[in-house]
């Protein structure tokens, strides 16, 4: 994840707890991992911040590579003769494992796409929470980026658009929704009778009120409209209850009052999050 630049010099890692549960492993392992890479030199490891991106690449030349190599190897055969096996049981083993091993492709750089870099960005923010990838945002109408990402996070509805018209590499489909604990806050609120949804561009409007209406059957009034980051629209003055995407954030956070207001976002699938640690870490 470091060669491949998710994380950047100077950047703090995930604590190992975060990162253990990311990967679905102890936090002791992501422990050892991180001491390991801090040994290779890319990683420094400072008080009061955890670890942090020293280099990206390791500073062990070739020698000093084949060297270390060479010696997780002489640990392993030492275990295997401690089993019993021979010079001859030992080698047939290695030239099996090596004809089995299957050497996944690199995967440099992802992308996710969205209906609008605007719900693009709340999805890719999504799948880093979720599983600690990083990726850049594309909109279903650039499909000609596609071809500079070796992976793509796709919305389920947009996959077999994608599939055939473009040249990218893997392609991993994306279940997602709003996330279920601002849905059931709103559904709380039992006393809100008119909705505000703030978007930053035009198009995200139809989509976040169009899933809204179908997972919160809201008997009330949505009302809906944009913001440049600099005023509210007219209209927050009539709602009860403000829903506003991250990219409105700021200007929503310090004009109106945190009772009033609800910032969306997305959460991916367990399915999804499974199927990208799958093809990108487990690989």
């Amino acid at each position: 994840m470091i060669s491949t630049k998710q994380f950047q010099v100077g950047e703090v890692l995930p604590s190992t707890r975060v990162l253990g549960k990311q990967l679905e492993s102890s936090f002791h392992t992501v422990r050892k991992a991180y001491t390991m890479l801090v040994d290779e030199g890319l990683l420094s490891s400072e008080k009061g911040r955890g670890f942090v991106v020293h280099r990206q690449s390791t500073l062990l030349d070739k020698s000093a590579r084949l060297e270390m190599g060479a010696e997780k190897i002489r640990n392993v055969l030492e275990e295997l003769v401690g089993y019993g096996l021979d010079e001859d049981e030992v080698e047939t083993l290695f030239e099996e494992q090596l004809t089995f091993m299957e050497w996944p492709d690199r995967i440099d750089s992802s992308a996710t796409v969205g209906a609008t870099k605007e719900l693009g960005s709340m999805i890719s923010k999504a799948i880093q929470s979720k599983v600690g990838v990083k990726s850049k945002v594309i909109t279903i109408t650039e499909m000609d980026k596609a071809v500079n990402y070796d992976a793509l996070f796709i919305p389920l509805p947009y996959v077999r658009q994608f599939k055939s018209d473009s040249e990218s590499g893997l392609i991993l489909p994306v279940v997602y929704m709003l996330d279920a604990s601002v849905l059931v806050s709103i559904i709380d609120r039992s006393a809100v009778q008119t909705l505000g949804l703030l978007t930053r561009e035009p198009n995200s409007v139809p989509v976040l009120s169009a899933e809204l209406k179908q997972l919160l059957q809201f008997p009330g009034s949505i009302l809906a409209g944009t913001t440049d980051g600099r005023f509210l629209p007219p209209f927050i003055k009539d709602v009860d209850l403000l829903l506003y995407t991250p990219e409105c954030a700021q200007l929503v956070e310090r004009t109106i009052p945190e009772r009033n207001r609800l910032l969306l976002q997305y959460q991916i699938s367990e399915n999804t999050s499974d199927m990208i640690r799958a093809e990108l870490w487990d690989g």
